[in-house]
């Protein structure tokens, strides 16, 4: 694909709980585009799967969104849908948070590409 398709793809768009968001706003991150739609969602304990699942699929769909980036322990809440998501952009990164440590052995991106390899 030419770069011209992407080139409008310019924000990194944040699901995760409170920390990991505000460092990441901290940043530099945070957006709120013209039609009042924030790049981020802070989930917290009254956040249910259902908002969780809308706001993946709201930021996936977005043109201007490059990179999805979603706590590991979050994005095992929807891993169905993360598990089924192939396209290319946005790309989808799990992370770690402060308390929430990083598994490899969950992370969708990981097994394709030792699935592409052979491990």
């Amino acid at each position: 694909m030419s770069q011209a398709v992407h080139k409008n793809r310019t924000l990194i768009a944040a699901i995760g709980d409170e920390d990991t968001v505000t460092g990441l706003l901290l940043a530099g991150i945070g957006d709120i585009d013209a039609h009042q739609r924030a790049n981020f969602v802070v989930v917290d304990s009254k956040t249910t799967q259902v908002q969780i699942e809308e706001a993946f699929t709201s930021f996936t769909k977005r043109k201007d969104v490059a990179i999805v980036l979603i706590n590991q322990h979050i994005a095992d809440d929807i891993r169905g849908i993360l598990d089924e998501y192939s396209a290319a952009f946005p790309t989808v990164l799990e992370i770690p948070s402060k308390d929430h440590p990083y598994d490899p052995t969950k992370d969708s991106v990981l097994k394709r590409v030792q699935l592409l390899f052979g491990d």
